[in-house]
């Protein structure tokens, strides 16, 4: 059994549509896929429709947090998307994203970068728009080689030259929100030192504490060294452990399936969800 639980579409930051995402996952031999498209569930109704039978979809969402001035995301799992207050923060760090990657064009055309909105907008499509957009007009301009190179210090990268900071969530408030909508909270390539400063293991042992149910392990931001290392601290904290792709189409070059979930913990996963059930396919349309 073959379980990718972290991917996105042009809901968010994915190249893939959700209808061809699903497909793509069944073409890769995957059994089980999750679509956690950044800070929304807009994609689901698109994913469902287009489900091929042998494919079970798990409806999720990679919310934005911030915890002592770090950049940290949370996946969440299987929860109601229609409970009122998980619903309205999400919405409130969605409609900061277009105000958020207008001020980053406004920095780089103060660098000399001939970015336009027009561009990014162009990009970004139907999708919320993010970094990666923004990432990939400089692409487009020639002035990074890849979306990974535009998050740096130089860039886009948390406190570089043309980062802007948008409203995150505090993760324990995120877990308390998540858990109230009846879904599971697994926090996302927590060793991705790559991308910029990482949580300390003392505040994964506080979100533990608070009812975090696992952390992602099995990442390409991982190294090996750093795999090891977080599975001896889910074994001290108790939390389970999660292997995924973080696949976002031809914007990065991760595939599906390229790194996957133990069927153990998907079952626990899904037996701990109480806001929302996997979805099987039905031969889609």
């Amino acid at each position: 059994m073959r379980i990718d639980l972290h991917t996105h579409s042009t809901a968010s930051d994915g190249t893939d549509s959700p209808a061809e995402l699903v497909r793509n996952a069944a073409a890769a031999g995957l059994d089980v896929v999750g679509l956690t498209d950044h800070d929304t569930s807009r994609g689901y109704g698109e994913a469902i429709d287009a489900l091929p039978a042998g494919i079970t979809l798990v409806t999720g969402a990679e919310m934005s947090c911030r915890v002592d001035g770090i950049s940290m995301h949370m996946l969440a799992y299987l929860f109601d998307p229609e409970e009122p207050a998980l619903l309205a923060e999400r919405e409130l760090v969605r409609d900061d994203r277009v105000p958020r990657a207008r001020a980053m064009v406004e920095r780089l055309q103060g660098l000399g970068v001939p970015v336009t909105w027009e561009q990014v907008a162009r990009i970004a499509g139907e999708g919320s728009v993010g970094r990666p957009h923004v990432a990939t007009a400089l692409v487009e301009l020639g002035v990074v080689p890849t979306v990974n190179d535009a998050f740096t210090v130089d860039w886009l990268g948390d406190g570089g030259r043309a980062h802007v900071a948008k409203h995150e969530t505090d993760p324990f408030e995120a877990i308390r929100l998540v858990k109230a909508a009846g879904g599971v909270t697994v926090f996302a390539h927590p060793g991705a030192s790559k991308r910029g400063r990482t949580v300390p293991e003392s505040a994964i042992a506080e979100m533990a504490a608070a009812g975090l149910d696992g952390i992602e392990v099995d990442h390409m931001d991982h190294d090996a060294e750093t795999r090891v290392r977080l599975r001896g601290l889910a074994k001290e904290l108790g939390l389970l452990v999660t292997g995924s792709s973080d696949y976002h189409g031809s914007r990065k070059s991760v595939q599906l399936g390229e790194y996957t979930t133990d069927p153990e913990v998907y079952g626990e996963i899904t037996r701990r969800a109480t806001g929302a059930f996997p979805v099987p396919g039905a031969g889609g349309v």
